[in-house]
């Protein structure tokens, strides 16, 4: 999930184009007397396997893609960075994804506003402080300790060092040292690290922050509170503008169904919450506990709305972290299909924040 304009973004995507998912039969049956849409035999989407994509998660489990797509198959891939979502996009290997804000940026900026477009929104919330209460007892203890984020210049990186710089401390954020050591890591290794003492604690989304609390961890931070509104985008839809332009009615009947799946969400949160759970163990092969699950689940915000000023200001910080040169955004969204099913739905539209396709 890296905005680091600097890097090669073939470098960052070393870690390859993803796994396929592996889904139950029953939510991937065609129904007898479906039609292709737009004559495509598939279409490829792809998503990570962590809650703050439960959209994706719940779509695929409960067969809401499937359905929506007809007699087009619907085919997944599960990646765990955003670099190399961006570059399978790039590629061709997948049309549509959801995916964190920062990548969307940093693959919109670096292909010069060529590569994608945001289409949607999908989730807000569900990041969090996590620190050991034994070190860190307020805020102000956090100056000196070691905080562990996901990747250099991710989302929560960002986050994490615009929130250092407002209380006045400075890290430099190449190397992550300064009043405050800032340690990138793999949330898979994370949980580890602050359960041996390597780290102090972590600003991290979900369901990693919820891990953390089960290893004795305490929430210092709710990245929420920092928000209007308590809304900050974590997960967007995006599209190849190639496939767009060619194959619109295969990203409309996507989007509807991401809407039907949100619509779902809302209105069955227990029914959704053992879905998405059930989606991420046939993904990674473990589920989660409950006392990750249900936390995690409660912190996140499932929503059709891009919430695309959070997005502007998610670049800014980047660019004031040193991380990203000045972006132009212009264009980065085209919510035209959004608006169109969420009309069709009786439901409100959502605003582009001015950055829209012209």
């Amino acid at each position: 999930m890296a905005v680091l304009a600097a890097l090669p973004l073939l470098a960052l995507a070393a870690c390859g184009y993803g796994s396929q998912a592996q889904n139950d039969s029953s939510a991937q049956k065609i129904a007898a007397g479906a039609e292709k849409i737009d004559g495509l035999d598939s279409v490829k989407i792809g998503y990570f396997g962590n809650l703050t994509h439960a959209t994706a998660l719940v779509g695929v489990q409960k067969g809401f893609f499937q359905k929506s797509l007809g007699a087009t198959q619907a085919k997944y891939q599960i990646f765990n960075a955003g670099p190399s979502e961006i570059e399978a996009l790039n590629s061709g290997s997948i049309d549509i994804g959801w995916i964190g804000p920062s990548p969307a940026v940093n693959g919109y900026t670096q292909s010069g506003g060529k590569s994608l477009r945001i289409i949607g929104g999908s989730a807000s919330g569900g990041v969090k402080l996590v620190v050991d209460p034994k070190k860190i007892k307020s805020l102000e203890d956090v100056k000196g300790k070691k905080i562990a984020t996901p990747q250099l210049g991710n989302t929560q990186d960002v986050a994490f060092l615009n929130w250092v710089a407002d209380q006045g401390w400075k890290v430099d954020a190449e190397s992550g040292k300064g009043d405050v050591s800032v340690l990138r890591m793999d949330n898979k290794v994370t949980p580890d690290a602050f359960k041996s003492g390597s780290v102090d604690g972590a600003w991290v989304p979900e369901p990693t922050a919820s891990k953390l609390v089960a290893e004795g961890g305490k929430v210092l931070l709710d990245e929420s509170s920092l928000w209007p509104g308590k809304k900050f985008v974590i997960t967007n839809i995006i599209v190849s503008q190639t496939f767009l332009t060619e194959h619109p009615k295969a990203v409309e009947a996507v989007l509807k169904a991401s809407v039907e799946t949100n619509k779902w969400i809302n209105a069955h949160p227990n029914e959704a919450k053992a879905a998405a759970n059930k989606q991420v163990a046939i993904d990674s092969g473990k589920a989660l506990p409950a006392d990750v699950l249900d936390p995690a689940w409660k912190a996140i915000r499932i929503t059709d709305d891009p919430l695309a000023s959070s997005l502007t200001t998610e670049a800014q910080h980047a660019v004031k972290a040193g991380l990203l040169k000045e972006p132009k955004l212009d264009g980065i969204y085209d919510l035209t299909l959004l608006n169109k099913v969420l009309e069709s739905e009786g439901e409100s539209t959502v605003d582009d924040a001015g950055l829209g396709v012209g």
